[in-house]
């Protein structure tokens, strides 16, 4: 099928009987008013954000700017447009056949274009990538990676599903990208409200999950060590430093922490960064004293946040599901 400068857009609602009964497609943000009367450049359509909702938050408001002016100007009738429905979990495509319309008494999808739908296939029919690039969290955008398997999906005769066809070879991709956005989910919140002594009390709790006993240190006391555990009532005892600042922690911090153990003693350094080449030369060669960077400390929190107490889980709040992976090859 042809698609000479045809572009493929997503698009998500909660009103599927707008979108599949009426043949509209439609996003929010009712308090803008009329697009059409905003100039027609992002500079503009930001400006108007910022007017409407002056209490909305700076990184959102090129992310809501941009869909409002995509949506008015850069949608284009003969555009394809996949829209997957909740309610019966379908695939919706569609072209678009209208310019923009406004429309003032609707309860709240007022950013409207009449659309013409052509196919309506089960989620089995598409590969996991290409799911899971139109399971956006934004409610407009440009479908780019998997465009082409949308608009092949229009032609005649079109019925295959994934069951029928060979391993589906998108699925790792998917499950990676989530992986690593939970990851960076996970190491900008312990960078924005874990400072200091929050970080240390955090490092404690998530010791006691791993099954430590912990006392954190009073403030500014004992050393330098924030954290003393032991794994049960007896030796050996562990003492722990914990580093919310910025760069990387260098061979002389790590010795400050070596200078306050005693014999029998073991050492745990914690830091959200990581360490430079000749710390790691040093905690090889002191095999006493672990080191844990920024990504391990990540890695131990997605291992161990279930035990976690419920104070830190809701300030790290993450939701346990299950997700597709490639399978092994098998000999």
């Amino acid at each position: 099928m042809e698609n000479e400068e045809k572009r493929v857009w997503g698009i998500h609602t909660k009103d599927d009987h707008l979108f599949l009964v009426d043949n509209r497609i439609a996003i929010g943000w009712k308090p803008i008013g009329n697009l059409s009367k905003i100039e027609a450049t992002r500079a503009a359509f930001n400006d108007k954000y910022i007017e409407v909702y002056p209490n909305a938050k700076k990184g959102a408001i090129p992310t809501s700017s941009g869909m409002l002016y995509r949506f008015m100007y850069e949608m284009q009738v003969g555009d394809y447009v996949v829209f997957p429905s909740k309610s019966d979990r379908k695939i919706n495509i569609g072209i678009v056949e209208s310019d923009y319309i406004y429309e003032p008494t609707a309860l709240e999808y007022v950013q409207q274009r009449k659309v013409k739908w052509i196919k309506h296939l089960p989620r089995t029919a598409f590969s996991q990538g290409a799911l899971y690039e139109i399971g956006s969290v934004m409610s407009f955008f440009a479908v780019k990676n998997y465009a082409d398997e949308f608009i092949t999906a229009l032609d005649k005769g079109f019925e295959k599903t994934i069951a029928e066809t060979e391993e589906d070879e998108t699925v790792a991709a998917p499950a990676d990208d989530i992986i690593e956005a939970t990851k960076d989910f996970i190491l900008k919140e312990l960078s924005k409200n874990f400072k200091g002594y929050e970080l240390e009390n955090f490092v404690a709790d998530l010791l006691q999950a791993m099954g430590y006993r912990t006392t954190v240190s009073k403030h500014g006391g004992d050393h330098g060590i924030d954290i003393v555990a032991y794994k049960d009532e007896l030796p050996p005892r562990i003492l722990v430093q914990v580093k919310s600042k910025d760069g990387d922690i260098n061979e002389q911090t790590i010795q400050s922490l070596k200078g306050a153990m005693r014999e029998g003693d073991y050492g745990l350094f914690v830091t959200l960064s990581n360490y430079t080449k000749n710390a790691q030369d040093y905690l090889q060669s002191t095999p006493i004293i672990r080191g844990i960077n920024g990504t391990e400390l990540v890695d131990l929190i997605l291992k161990y946040h279930e035990a976690l107490s419920e104070k830190y889980k809701r300030k790290i709040p993450l939701k346990m599901v299950y997700i597709p992976v490639a399978r092994e090859n098998e000999e």
